[in-house]
């Protein structure tokens, strides 16, 4: 515009740029926070969550579907927004030292949180009655995890080859949309921190009761959020972000699960 009229006067900017703002408004568009996608995110080799999808529809219902993995605390993590009168900060008293990091692990179903997430523990899930015995009729309860290196190990496929009724299945890479317990750990962490632990065992503890504070509802429902991505996986589309208002290019079908 000003290289087509060095005479522009600052109001003519100004109006032209408000006109801009009203076209982008009136087609629903504004400013967005960039999302990094990694190149490889979206390439024909990456194309397993087709395979994955497929597979996981064609073992429905019959099987039970164990997410797990690990998530890192912090103990000087707290939220970054609060409220207080106009003119001072809020603040929030946190440890002076960052502390270090705890890891623990997690494992959902859709009849909740499992108290226990270790493979022997998730073993007795199964029925006294129905352990070591081998029928079609009767479900398999099968692990979805990542793809990590330690989960491919030959300890961890020895345990499931001697235990029938347990299977594993491993997530396709960069596809955290497919994986229902990340928006778990989110909502468990905000849990965690607004107990305002300060010490380990505190966290430890802070941990153990924020799950009591996510119900077997709650699961179902990111559970449910999950599957709505099948179908673009089958559809074999480029899903760039695991974002909510990218999962649903349509508006009128947004909604909360």
């Amino acid at each position: 515009m000003v290289l087509a009229n060095n005479a522009i006067r600052l109001g003519e900017i100004q109006s032209a740029i408000t006109e801009d703002n009203m076209v982008l408004k009136r087609h629903h568009m504004s400013m967005k926070q960039l999302y990094r996608v990694p190149f490889e995110r979206n390439s024909d080799r990456l194309k397993a969550q087709y395979q994955y999808v497929q597979h996981m529809i064609s073992s429905e219902p019959p099987h039970n579907f164990i997410y797990m993995d690990e998530a890192g605390f912090n103990l000087t993590r707290s939220r970054r927004r609060g409220r207080n009168i106009l003119g001072p900060w809020a603040t929030v008293d946190v440890p002076g030292q960052r502390g270090g990091n705890i890891s623990m692990r997690a494992a959902i179903s859709q009849h909740g949180v499992i108290s226990s997430p270790s493979l022997e523990a998730l073993y007795i899930l199964i029925p006294d009655d129905e352990r070591g015995q081998l029928h079609d009729h009767l479900p398999k309860y099968v692990v979805i995890w990542d793809n990590v290196r330690f989960h491919r190990s030959n300890t961890i496929r020895q345990w499931f080859a001697a235990h029938d009724r347990m299977q594993m299945e491993f997530l396709p890479p960069y596809s955290p949309f497919l994986n229902p317990i990340e928006e778990f750990f989110s909502a468990w962490r905000w849990k965690v921190y607004d107990r305002h632990p300060h010490t380990q065992m505190t966290l430890l503890a802070a941990m153990d009761a924020a799950c009591d504070d996510i119900t077997a509802d709650h699961c179902r429902g990111w559970i449910r959020h999950s599957k709505q991505i099948f179908p673009r996986c089958i559809a074999r589309e480029d899903i760039r972000c695991d974002v909510d208002e990218n999962l649903w290019p349509d508006r009128l079908e947004c909604q909360d699960v």
